[in-house]
């Protein structure tokens, strides 16, 4: 029954918004996106921010990339800004709203969307990025979370991404996806990066807290971890990894009712027992399909149609 915490959850802007438009114009005709090609053989590697707007260590870890000339020694790199729109929607009175504006950019990236008639914001941008994404043959998507918990992996359950996470070992948690995510396709399972076929890792790391330094710090530490990774730079190898912890996703609950509510306050990491109640969703009760049911990402403010939390197990190997 413990919750996991760093630190007491707080909009503490310990890291500012800054403009972006000096990166606008890139290289790939696709605006916030900037290519690099070391003209010898190797992977192209996609670093991918600000895939939600108010998620800013992803682009302190791009800006970090382009501002001090990163340039792949082997293969290619490509450094792209995914929500500049959500992003430059920041209120510092209400730092979690700008998350996105009308879809989540992170759910959309199936076929039927992308294809499909329907219009928005995101939809339009993950259209333009769709020959980006394609275009990779590893991906690292960097992410943030509302609650101040430990850092974490969310990839789907193939080898190539758990030896990926494991040899880089930080962050040592992992949030391991064996059927996909459960409420939508999220960017590195679009396309051929979709199946066990697929031509190499594409990943999320959530990395703390949204505006905390150590977030941003730890975006870049993983970042220049998983070029070194696949050759793209030189870098030390890093210290011994901390002990691993895997998780297994069970369910993806989606909030139904205006009238959802946890039992008790949730942040993340806390575990219950077999049949104990997590919560309710208007008539509807929500209780624990396992023992050490673990939860992830516990909803700060229930929306309706919004993931409400991720419920896993420890994997025990």
């Amino acid at each position: 029954m413990t919750a996991e915490t760093i630190a007491p959850s707080a909009a503490l802007i310990e890291v500012t918004q800054g403009d972006l438009s000096a990166y606008r114009q890139g290289n790939t005709g696709i605006d916030y996106v900037h290519r690099f090609e070391s003209g010898q053989p190797g992977p192209h590697v996609l670093i991918n921010a600000l895939t939600h707007g108010n998620e800013i260590c992803g682009m302190v870890a791009a800006r970090h990339l382009l501002d001090t000339s990163v340039r792949p020694l082997v293969g290619t790199l490509t450094v792209s800004f995914a929500h500049v729109e959500a992003y430059d929607a920041f209120d510092i009175d209400r730092p979690f709203e700008n998350r996105q504006i009308v879809h989540n950019l992170n759910r959309i990236w199936s076929d039927e969307l992308l294809e499909g008639a329907e219009d928005s914001p995101e939809l339009r941008r993950a259209r333009a990025l769709r020959p980006v994404v394609a275009a990779a043959d590893h991906i690292l998507d960097i992410h943030s979370t509302s609650q101040d918990v430990v850092p974490f992996w969310v990839y789907p359950d193939f080898a190539r991404n758990a030896d990926a996470a494991l040899a880089i070992g930080l962050p040592p948690v992992h949030l391991v996806m064996p059927n996909g995510l459960g409420s939508g396709t999220p960017l590195i399972q679009h396309g051929r990066h979709a199946g066990a076929d697929a031509p190499g890792a594409a990943m999320v790391v959530e990395c703390g807290q949204h505006f905390k330094r150590a977030t941003a710090d730890l975006a870049i530490e993983v970042t220049m971890r998983f070029l070194a990774h696949f050759g793209l730079v030189e870098r030390a190898a890093p210290p011994a990894a901390e002990p691993q912890r895997r998780f297994e996703l069970l369910q993806t609950l989606m909030v139904k009712t205006t009238d959802f509510a946890f039992t008790r306050p949730l942040i993340g990491f806390e575990t219950f027992a077999k049949g104990e109640l997590i919560g309710t969703d208007g008539a509807e009760e929500i209780r624990s399909p396992c023992d050490d049911c673990t939860v992830f990402m516990p909803t700060r403010e229930p929306v309706v149609g919004r993931e409400a939390v991720y419920l896993t197990r420890p994997i025990v190997r």
